[in-house]
């Protein structure tokens, strides 16, 4: 299989990283990208790619994290190939200029915004959904006419040399090359120059990226984790809670940025909670999550024992049972977790759920307050005054209400973090834009120069009125309320019109004496 490929060795001083850039820049500049064409055959093929090679896929997903091939379809493959279709579809819409509101200095003139390629792009993907988040940004920079040097994570090893090897067959060659390595290579990729860096993964190496794009002033978009909170009301199905929360947080083995990191509950249903679990991991795994095809593996040794560090100290009230050798820990709920304790300070990024608890909605919402910005939110209520209050006093990158992870599914929502969980947003028409300049074009005529009058020299009191009476406000405003407005308006002033005027040719078709009707009659008919 092409994914046991093994990764060519670096150049000393980071010269395969520069040349792959260099390369990409000098196509990018000779405008290979520009026509929608180019962008829609080269989306195509790379739909063909993941199409074509499902199976090479889910089996180097299948070694790097033991993850079960209808989970790889379900996670990754299928929300690719939606974001790849959409942007098919609506590239034309999305790429089209957009036209603004103007004043009566610019009435005559063309004022419009064109979306414009940033250049050459940076994506380094994340290892714990080595797929979707590397190819889903390259579908936004491919979208938004960029060239973009992929670097996928070194932790997920077969996938990394699997695309390295897939990507080349389908895609321009140097306006979409890919970089293997590990930090060495990252670091000079990240000395270069760049017109945007997209980085998705942990907040630490986030901040180091964003350090090293500030010395050329390049742009960033930080796809970032965090502790993402789940509250859960008393009010609340806590059968079908469990089984949502159970999901989302044991699904890839925990190693999901947008997790639920921990529950928040009161201390009443807590008991009933850790029993709707168990019964629902039983459901989901069996007696033995081990021996479980639906159940996944940790990323690294080095992963693996930070995970069980963590644990250190707690005794589980479900699972807790471990394997270095396969770097397998199970499914683990731990109870009366100390808000201050370092489970509640750092990202778990695994199979371990701790329960926290909180009297009331106003206590865990204190408790999300004082915390860093999540990059989700999870609620579990069904009063909709309470949910209402939690989200308005709140703040996080999403949020979902009685359920978790699937507001990720939806292309029309855009995703992204907040604070410390990153910045900027992608999927469907935002990852266009965020890959895109939205460029000003005001394009004037050298006539009717009498109108700009006003604004030149010298001035005097009646003039600068003038100036900026014609500069204040907007004359045509093409938001659709305006617009609505307008017509309505002209159509009710010309049935008004029509309606006067048949009312005088009939009070002077009836032979009126008044000599005004009579030649309003004549000046008629």
């Amino acid at each position: 299989m092409v994914y046991l490929a093994v990764c060519s060795t670096m150049s000393p001083g980071g010269s395969v990283e520069r040349q792959a850039a260099t390369r990409a820049r000098q196509a990018f500049l000779s405008g290979r990208t520009r026509p929608l064409e180019f962008r829609l055959q080269q989306l195509h093929a790379l739909l063909k790619m993941i199409t074509e090679r499902e199976t090479d896929i889910c089996t180097a997903l299948k070694q790097d994290l033991n993850r079960s091939q209808f989970d790889t379809a379900l996670l990754e493959l299928t929300g690719l190939e939606n974001e790849v279709r959409l942007s098919i579809e609506k590239l034309s819409v999305w790429a089209a200029p957009r036209s603004v509101e103007r004043s009566v200095l610019t009435l005559r003139d063309q004022v419009y915004v064109r979306p414009q390629p940033l250049g050459l792009v940076l994506i380094i993907g994340a290892w714990n959904y080595p797929w979707a988040l590397t190819l889903g940004p390259l579908v936004g920079a491919i979208a938004a006419g960029n060239a973009a040097v992929v670097k996928p994570s070194e932790l997920s090893e077969c996938s990394s040399l699997l695309l390295r090897a897939l990507l080349p067959r389908y895609l321009d060659k140097e306006l979409y090359p890919v970089v293997c390595g590990g930090v060495s290579e990252t670091q000079d990729l990240l000395r270069l120059r760049w017109d945007h860096i997209f980085y998705t993964g942990s907040s630490s190496v986030g901040q180091l990226v964003m350090e090293a794009a500030a010395a050329h002033l390049t742009p960033v978009t930080l796809e970032l984790g965090g502790k993402s909170p789940c509250y859960v009301h008393h009010d609340c199905n806590l059968r079908v809670a469990a089984r949502r929360i159970t999901w989302g947080k044991f699904v890839n083995c925990g190693q999901t940025c947008i997790a639920p990191d921990y529950v928040l509950c009161d201390p009443s249903i807590q008991n009933q909670l850790i029993d709707c679990i168990r019964l629902t991991m039983q459901e989901f795994y069996g007696a033995d999550p081990k021996s479980s095809p639906d159940y996944g593996r940790i990323i690294s040794q080095r992963h693996f024992q930070r995970i069980m560090s963590l644990m250190e100290g707690y005794t589980p009230v479900i699972g807790g049972q471990s394997d270095a050798a396969q770097r397998y820990i199970a499914p683990t709920v731990l109870r009366d977790v100390p808000p201050q304790s370092r489970l509640m300070k750092e990202e778990i990024f695994g199979p371990v759920l701790p329960l926290v608890a909180v009297s009331d909605v106003d206590d865990a919402i204190r408790f999300i307050n004082e915390r860093e910005k999540p990059l989700a939110l999870y609620i579990f209520c069904t009063d909709p005054t309470l949910t209402e209050k939690m989200l308005e006093q709140t703040s996080s990158g999403g949020v979902l209400v009685n359920d978790v992870l699937m507001h990720y599914s939806l292309s029309s929502l855009p995703f992204g973090g907040v604070g410390h969980s990153g910045m900027g947003q992608y999927h469907g028409r935002q990852s266009f834009e965020q890959l895109s300049h939205m460029r000003s074009y005001l394009v004037r005529s050298l006539t009717m120069e009498s109108v700009n009058l006003s604004r030149y020299p010298p001035q005097d009191r009646r003039r600068a009125r003038r100036a900026r009476l014609a500069m204040r406000a907007p004359l045509v405003d093409l938001s659709r309320r305006t617009f609505v407005w307008a017509v309505s308006a002209t159509v009710a002033a010309v049935v008004l019109a029509v309606a006067l005027l048949v009312i005088l040719l009939i009070a002077a078709g009836l032979n009126c004496t008044c000599w005004y009707w009579r030649g309003i009659y004549n000046y008629f008919w």
